[in-house]
Parts: structure tokens; sequence; C-alpha cells
């Protein structure tokens, strides 16, 4: 002897804060709000009973009694206006809430919400309605879209102009490179990436060795780095190359990352005064150091001899030659005008007795501003045959004040010594797998603080709250839902891990991560929920001939042709090889001659691709049959992705009507039923509530078709009156006594609601 408690704390979100409990049958509703801990005295203004639909007067809290199978609804509504709760005073407040709780119901499919700019420099709207998707051989894709076919870089479409190519997932364009004006990556997940630079790479001379410096972008956030390598190389075999790991908000402390190289400087000779020209002062330049808006604090130039230092004596061995130059600078304004005069920085000297290149880097430290700098030989030239005795201008280099502020990024520092173990080319394929630490929720202690995760979940939670997306509140994000499907995913060994390195809409970044886990977004109510396409065994909702308006209802069968796929090629990111893979799935009796093939973007592990394929190929085979249906405002208590059971004569999807009588365990219907011989029979009853209740076993009444004993105790009681809708019954034998179905789209049309449903098939689940 029991009923149910249907408790609802936030009339803003009915589904999910809405809890159900059982309770004793027989306890008053008094009672039941004294076990709750509301104090008589807090009555009036407390929560609104209602017991199949009908709102309990305070009055009687205290002997109204909760009798068997009743379902008790609880709702907390925030106070406004005149005396609210049970006082009898109109709360304008309730109203509102009622319409708003009306609105948040209707939902036009998994990707009606208003998407959100991610990684990009502006923010796209973009509209998009569920249905049927079709990729490669016509492949039937309904609760859960399938991925999108794959595209030459495994760079799917971003807003706005044409993305740059991954580095990461095009083979061709892989490499450390500068891609301006492309959005900072964003990695989730485990994952390979060759980082971008954050600054141009420059290169100095420290006692005669050349060293190469370079600056790259890891991503957005912080990470656990597991390994820094060149190309397919651990990067500890270079003993040349010191690296540094820059977590977010700490300075690059290996070199000084901000430094400016003139692109005019390219090796210009420096002319000794004994070959000048007629009326030329000999020097070279001047060059600008830095650009505008730029401060230097020191300049750094090179110079190189490219046939070293020598004389070559009568007796074969080399005499030393002596090089003399003169270092002046002057700081210079927005538009390049002088601003003070020419100051010499140093007069330098060099001599060797060597026939190789020589070359050697100088730095002077100077006032912070913006400057020009030029040289001038000031020796007399051996011009001999033979003779070395030439310099040139390699560089000029600017170092900017102060630390860059790069944001809330994780940089990586390379300083590379020049050796025969390094190439041009390998001293741009570094590359780096590293694990992306985000905060991890949970109902009772909140945020953690970063972890390494591959979490599904907190990837989709990040891409809501970041900056770098949609920027979304907490209570914007369905968290709680969040955390029990990361317990499935983790269990199931599902992870998403991926780079976002491409425009694209914050929309299309969450469809993708959770398309990983089998799962949808959607928009609610204001609220980012995530849907999970799993086995359901209990409807929320029953629909037959009595609430089906009449003439709405359509059922579209998708027949298969000759171009109907029957297996699914999965194409995904292998973490073994770090390079693309695909995997072919189908079903047992299937010869998987026609595939379609789709791309698992965040997929990194084979049999994760196998067991979405399997999915995928299920789906194609058994979801074929669409319903689509009217009804009142009932048609708003299931939603997206939720079970609903079907009963209509037109497709023989069991037999349906009202119970006109109740005496004791005989119920009398509105029309008769047929039975089959053999079987076990069922009764299925709609509460007040719109929720079902059983199936219940049942047995046919010798001499009257419209009677049925029902076998199994009852939980909830026929209302057979006149005054209000009697209780809806389905009817078959087995499993026939109702067909279920997973809702697609829910849209409001005037005063009723279309319902777009496909046929459930518990074989879709198996993987």
């Amino acid at each position: 002897m029991t009923a149910s408690i249907v408790i609802v704390t936030n009339p803003f979100e009915p589904v999910t804060s809405r809890s159900v409990h059982a309770v004793e049958a027989g306890i008053t509703v008094g009672a039941l709000l004294l076990d709750c801990g509301i104090a008589e005295d807090c009555w009036p203004d407390g929560p609104e009973i209602l017991i199949g639909g009908m709102a309990v007067p305070v009055g009687i809290y205290a002997v109204r009694a909760i009798g068997d199978g009743e379902v008790v609804t609880v709702i907390r509504w925030p106070q406004g206006g005149g005396g609210g709760g049970g006082g009898g005073g109109k709360n304008p407040m309730r109203i509102v809430l009622t319409i708003a709780v009306m609105v948040a119901a209707i939902y036009l499919g998994p990707m009606a919400a208003v998407a959100m700019g991610y990684t990009a420099t502006g923010t796209a709207a973009a509209m998009a309605t569920a249905g049927i998707a079709m990729v490669g051989s016509v492949l039937i894709n309904t609760v859960i879209p399938a991925p999108k076919p794959s595209m030459p870089s495994l760079n799917w479409g971003g807003s706005g102009s044409a993305p740059a190519p991954s580095p990461t997932y095009s083979i061709q364009a892989q490499g450390n490179q500068g891609r301006l004006g492309q959005p900072i990556p964003v990695i989730y997940g485990r994952h390979l990436i060759y980082p971008d630079l954050a600054s141009e790479p420059y290169q100095d001379y420290v006692g005669g060795e050349q060293y190469l410096y370079q600056l790259h972008v890891i991503g957005q956030g912080e990470y656990a780095v597991e390994q820094i390598r060149i190309e397919d190389t651990p990067i500890s075999s270079f003993e040349e190359v010191q690296t540094e790991i820059v977590p977010p908000g700490s300075p690059v402390t290996l070199f000084e990352p901000d430094v400016v190289t003139a692109a005019e400087i390219a090796g210009q000779e420096l002319v000794a005064p004994n070959l000048v020209a007629s009326g030329d002062d000999g020097f070279i330049g001047p060059f600008t150091a830095n650009p505008v808006d730029t401060t230097a604090g020191a300049l750094g130039i090179d110079v190189v001899m490219p046939r070293g230092l020598y004389y070559a004596n009568d007796g074969g061995s080399l005499d030393s030659r002596t090089v003399q130059w003169q270092v002046e600078a002057r700081a210079i304004d927005a538009d390049g005008a002088a601003v003070a005069g020419w100051s010499v920085l140093a007069t330098e000297s060099h001599s060797a007795a060597n026939n190789t290149a020589i070359r050697l880097s100088f730095r002077y430290a100077v006032s912070p501003g913006r400057y020009e700098v030029r040289l001038k030989r000031l020796d007399t030239k051996d011009t001999a045959e033979r003779a070395g005795h030439e310099i040139r201008w390699g560089a000029l280099r600017a170092y900017l004040t102060g630390q860059p502020d790069f944001g809330a990024i994780t940089l990586l520092a390379v300083k590379m010594r020049a050796t025969d173990n390094l190439s041009q080319r390998s001293s741009r394929m570094i590359n780096v797998i590293a694990t992306r630490k985000l905060p991890v929720w949970s109902a009772a202690g909140g945020w953690s603080a970063p972890q390494p995760t591959r979490s599904i979940a907190w990837a989709f939670a990040d891409a809501c709250k970041a900056d770098y997306g949609a920027k979304l509140a907490d209570a914007r994000i369905d968290l709680k839902t969040l955390a029990t499907l990361d317990a499935v995913w983790a269990a199931r060994g599902d992870s998403f891990d991926a780079v976002f390195d491409t425009s694209m809409t914050v929309w299309e970044a969450l469809t993708r991560i959770a398309r990983c886990g089998r799962a949808v977004p959607i928009q609610q109510g204001g609220i980012v929920r995530i849907i999970r396409d799993a086995p359901q065994t209990m409807p929320v909702a029953m629909f037959g001939p009595r609430n089906i308006v009449k003439g709405s209802f359509k059922i579209k069968y998708v027949m298969p042709g000759d171009d109907t796929a029957d297996a699914v090629t999965v194409e995904y990111f292998s973490s073994r090889t770090w390079k693309p893979d695909e995997t072919t799935a189908k079903l047992p009796d299937s010869q998987g001659d026609n595939p379609a093939k789709v791309n698992l973007f965040g997929c990194t592990a084979k049999d994760h691709a196998q067991r979405e394929g399997l999915y995928i190929a299920a789906n194609n085979r058994y979801r074929r049959r669409l319903v689509t249906f009217r009804t009142e405002l009932e048609g708003m208590i299931p939603t997206y992705g939720d079970l609903v059971a079907i009963t209509h004569d037109m497709p023989r999807w069991g037999q349906g009507g009202e119970v006109i009588g109740h005496q004791g365990d005989v119920l009398a219907l509105s029309e008769p039923v047929e039975w089959t011989e053999g079987a076990t029979h069922y009764l299925a009853l709609r509460r007040r509530d719109g929720s079902l209740a059983g199936p219940f076993r049942v047995q046919a009444v010798p001499g009257d078709a419209t009677l049925v004993r029902v076998l199994d105790p009852l939980t909830v009681t026929p209302y057979v009156g006149g005054s209000e809708e009697r209780t809806y019954f389905s009817f078959g034998p087995g499993q026939a006594w109702a067909q279920s179905a997973r809702v697609l789209a829910i849209r409001p049309r005037a005063e009723q609601v279309e319902i777009v449903a496909v046929a459930e098939d518990s074989r879709v689940h198996v993987n």
C-alpha cells in the first residue's frame, strides 16, 4: 500500500529538480509535511500540494489522507504579490512561472540552441533542427546524429573565413608555425600537439656556438606534459636542447621571450674607410630596431666574418688580422623621427688567425624606448687575395622590456644549440604529448582544483564555462547530469581526446564533445543539458487513441535500398601512432560490402571507435519507423530522448481506450479487446500526471470482451467518473501492449503539441 510523492523544488527546472519517492498509503498531507521538516505554522506560505492534479486546500492538510496509488505533487513556488501559498491571495509570480515552465518544456530538437562563439574572433548565431541525418552511403541516424563524414584534413568548417589547416590533424601541415589570426588551441584529454609559435624565434651566438630560441603555445589552460619530442624521438635524446614548461601566469626564465629581429638586416658588408666612396660617411643603416608601440630595454647585433680573419703568409701558416667597428643608436618616435642625437653604444674589435667563418653577438643596454641603429667599420681592409678581412652585419635585435601577458595559456620554451644532430626542419618539428588539467565537479564538494582528466563530462563543462567558450555560469549548466554521465563513461572506457585549433561555434564544439560519448547537447529553459542515448525501461508518458488528436497520427517507414549502408567505417586519430586510423564495424549478419564512413572526432582508441560504429550500424538498421502525432498540453511532459509508450490500432501497436468501470480486480473497458491464444496479456494505465502505471497481467472475463481481471496489485485507482478525463489503458499480448518510442522533437501547435518520435529497439543498445 504505497503512494508516489513527486517533489519539484525549482519550477524553473521542472525536470532536473524533480524527485520521486514512495510513501506508505494512509499518511495525511500534514504528516507528510511534518516529516519533511515543514512546521504547521509554515503551511500557508509553504509548497503547493496537488493530488491527482487537483490542489489540496491548506485547511484540510491535517485530515486529507493519501490513498493507495495516488500521486502527490509538491511544488515550491517563489512568493510574490498577494498572500501567496495557501493564504488565498493571488501570487503573480506563480502565474508567470507556470507559463515559464510550460515554455521551458517546449523543445525543438537536439540542435535548437543559439550557437556561441568558440575559439573564434566573434560570435555566430545558428539554429538547427532535429531530423534524419544521412551521410556516406545513406546512413539513417535519429536520436543521436552520426559524426560528420571525414574531410581531407580532418578540419570541418568554421565561421567566417576559411580556417588554416590544423598543424595536428593535417599531415601536410604538421610542424611548428606562427598561425596569425588563428585560435589559440584548446586541448581536452590526452593528445599530441605540434604547438604553435607564440613569438618569432630568434638566434644569437655564444662562444662561437649558434643558439636558437623558440617559444611555443601548448594551449589554453593547464596541462600535465607527458613527453616532449622532435618528430618521433624524445627530446631527452638531444643533449643540445633545453626546455621549460611555463604554466599560466608564470614568467619564462629560460631566455627572454619578447625579442624582435629586424628583417632589413641581410648580411650587409661594413665598408672599410679605404674603400668608402667619396662623400659617403661609411655608416651602414640606420635601421629601425623595434616596431611602433614597443619599448626596447636592450639592443643586440650580430656580426659575421664569412671568410674568417687571417693572412696566408709565404710559409703556409696564417697570420692574424684585426677588424674594428662602431655601433651607434638614437631614439626615435612613432613616426620614425629622431628625438635624440646619435650615441656610441660601443667600439668593438676582434682579432683572429682563422680561415673559417666567425660569428659574434653583442648586447647593449639602453634606456627604454624605440631606437634605430647604424654600424661603421673603423679599420683599413686588407684587400690582398691571401687575406680574409671582411665583416658583415648579420642581425639586429631589440629586447623588449617586461614579459608579455600571454593570458591563461601554457607555454613551452625551447633553447637549441646548433649541432650536426639538429637540422633546420627538425627544429620546427617539436611536438608534445600532454593531458589537459580541468576542474572536476561533485555534488558534495563542488569544483576541485584542476587535475589531469580525459573526461567527456568535464570537457563539456569547460567548453560551457571558459572565456574561450560560452562563458556560462554554473547555474546554466546541468552539472548533476554531467556528474552522473561521467561515471557511466568512465565505466565504459569512453574519453574525449582532441585538439580544437580552428574556429567554430560553441554549439559545434559541444556537439563534437557530446557525440564522443553517444550524447547530444540541448538547450532547455536557458540551461545547457546533455542527453545520452542509453537504454530506458520505463516510459515517462503514454499516448493512445484517447489522447492522440484524430487524424494526426502518421508513421514514416524509412525503407532500405541498394545504397543503404550495411556497415560503418569509423575514422579516428589513433593514440598508438598519433596518425589517422579507421576501423569498420558491422552487425553479425551483415556482409559489410557497402560501409558508410564517419569521423569520430575526439576518439583515439580502436575499441571506442568499434563500439560507436556498432551502435551507429544498429541504429541505422533498427530505428527506421518515425512516428508523428499531436496531443494536448500533456505532450510537454516528456523531453528530448525520453521513452514514451504509444498505443494505436493503425499499426496494431496494442489496443487502447478508457476505463469506464472498476470493481475490485475487474475493470470495464470502453472498447472490446482481442485475446491471443496461449499468450500472457498485459494492461497499462495512465496516471493523472500523464505517467505510466503498470503494465499489469490481466486475464479475460468469460462472456464479455470489455471486461478484464487484473492479476497484479493495482498501484493506481482508475478514475471512471465524468468530471474529468477517465483513465486511459493500453492492452496487448506480451510486449505488444504498446510500442516504445524515443522522443525526437516536441513542437507547439496552437493549443496542441506535436511530437516526433522513433520506434525504439533494444538491440540498438547492445554495445
